[in-house]
């Protein structure tokens, strides 16, 4: 969400990581398209189009939307085309961290493994604040029962946790689900749309260019590219995968492409029904009720009532993704030395990094109690600042993971192609460079303020300055932990 706002000789491994025991304890049962199901729900896809592609049009000044979105699905299928070939080289879940790690070095890989630990967790609690307002917003709505927001966000990350500390499966088959239904739903819409034949007749102007110029088009791909963030985690989830090296790959390449896909007809549905030429005025001036409305002109009164219940379905099938990453995180590098020991191990009833969930669990609920009596407002300063944050943070390591293929295949190793290891990570490294320009940038918009930003970016660059502390500590402390910090790259000739 974003703001409301392949090959060659067999392979010689390295010696065996210190976590290899636990992984062989995992559950390996995750194929394509249970993952797909996770990284396509923790994109929200529904709540992209609801709560999203407005904001994109009125921020953007431009019915551009759709173009946007395909723009963004372009750079990350050249981002995913280096990122899939490292990952059958460097065969770990810690995906950013760990390859980041294999091309730039263990201490620019540590540094990207806090960041990607804080990024996600920061993220995390943003969108959780959001899900407990939206949880509110229906309640009331719907039974006229007002309870404070902050109760449903505790009473989320309780569910969270249940399903974060059992068997894996247990979480795709929810998310399947909710993913399913919600989908559907915007489906109906998108065809009521078409059916109707919008507000004044189908076109391709949200396609034109001279679309994609008017307004402000830059700050509409920034936030496009922030409606991605997830897809990434496909790699996160090798260690329990059926066939890591061919589901990894293609779980990727369908997850971008089907979210990409799906966001881009929607939001042309939706800048045609709402009428390409005033769209813009409309998102604007109600950006919270643009699609809902549509729904119910388009549709009927119970589907934008249905929009509604799934927008909270949504957010939650977000959080919940969100949780499993962090996990995984942390089981990895637990298993690596870098965090407790405890960390890395996997439950022998659910086959999963149970208490590195738990853990996760501990800290979120904590976090949430932190900013809730803090008094901070749970869209203005927790979803905005939080998300904003984590935009900075996740882009930066989409921009190193780029540098360190370029880097681990120039040194380290032979990819398939020149395409794998050059072509198409440097013209990702270069798109994605020009985002987080972008970003930076405008980075006081998004998160509020100047002071807000100088504060959230700041926190942004300590992780990952305590990441590369780390590192250095360990180096001269523990140098045989840090030694084997690389232990489970595998090496192509």
């Amino acid at each position: 969400m974003t703001n409301s706002p392949e090959f060659s000789p067999p392979a010689v491994a390295a010696p065996p990581a210190p976590d290899e025991s636990s992984h062989a304890l995992l559950h390996r049962g995750l194929g394509v398209g249970s993952i797909v199901f996770m990284v396509v729900a923790a994109a929200a896809p529904l709540g992209v189009m609801v709560a999203n592609t407005p904001i994109i049009t009125g921020i953007s000044g431009s019915a551009g939307a759709p173009l946007f979105f395909l723009i963004a699905t372009v750079v990350l299928v050249f981002f995913s085309v280096g990122f899939t070939a490292m990952s059958k080289f460097v065969p770990n879940a810690g995906a950013f961290y760990s390859y980041i790690q294999a091309g730039l070095g263990r201490h620019v890989g540590s540094g990207a493994a806090a960041l990607a630990l804080v990024s996600y967790g920061v993220l995390l609690i943003g969108v959780n604040g959001y899900l407990g307002v939206a949880t509110s917003n229906v309640v009331s709505a719907h039974f006229h029962v007002d309870i404070q927001w902050w109760i449903y966000s505790f009473a989320w990350l309780l569910i969270i946790g249940v399903l974060g500390y059992r068997d894996i499966e247990l979480s795709s088959k929810v998310l399947g689900v909710l993913l399913v239904v919600e989908i559907a739903v915007v489906v109906v819409l998108d065809v009521a749309i078409v059916v109707k034949g919008g507000e004044s007749g189908l076109g391709v102007e949200p396609l034109s260019l001279s679309t994609f110029a008017s307004g402000t088009p830059t700050l509409g791909l920034m936030f496009a590219f922030f409606c991605f963030f997830g897809f990434e985690a496909t790699a996160v989830f090798r260690n329990e995968a059926k066939d890591p090296d061919r589901t990894v790959p293609r779980a990727t390449y369908i997850a971008v492409l089907s979210i990409g896909i799906f966001y881009a007809i929607s939001s042309w549905a939706v800048m045609e029904g709402a009428g390409s030429g005033s769209v813009v005025e409309k998102a604007k001036a109600d950006p919270e009720n643009l699609v809902l409305d549509l729904a119910a002109s388009y549709g009927a009164p119970i589907l934008k009532d249905v929009m509604q219940v799934l927008l909270v379905t949504s957010t939650f099938a977000c959080v919940l993704s969100f949780h499993n990453v962090i996990t995984r995180y942390q089981f990895t590098l637990a298993g690596k030395g870098m965090l407790p020991k405890r960390l890395a191990d996997v439950s022998e009833k659910h086959l999963a990094p149970s208490t590195s969930s738990l853990i996760a669990s501990a800290i979120s609920l904590a976090a949430m109690a932190l900013v809730t009596a803090l008094g901070w407002d749970p869209i203005t300063s927790i979803y905005t600042w939080l998300s904003g944050a984590a935009t900075l943070g996740l882009i930066g390591l989409m921009v190193l993971t780029n540098l360190a293929v370029i880097f681990y295949f120039r040194t380290k190793a032979s990819a398939p192609t020149v395409w794998h290891s050059l072509i198409a990570p440097a013209m990702s490294l270069i798109s994605l460079t020009v985002i987080l320009a972008l970003v930076i940038a405008n980075f006081s918009l998004l998160v509020g303020d100047r002071t807000t930003a100088a504060v959230v970016g700041g926190l942004i660059a300590v992780a990952f300055a305590v990441g590369l502390a780390g590192a250095e500590v360990m180096k001269r402390q523990r140098p045989d932990r840090y030694a084997e910090l690389a232990a489970d790259t595998v090496r192509r000739p």
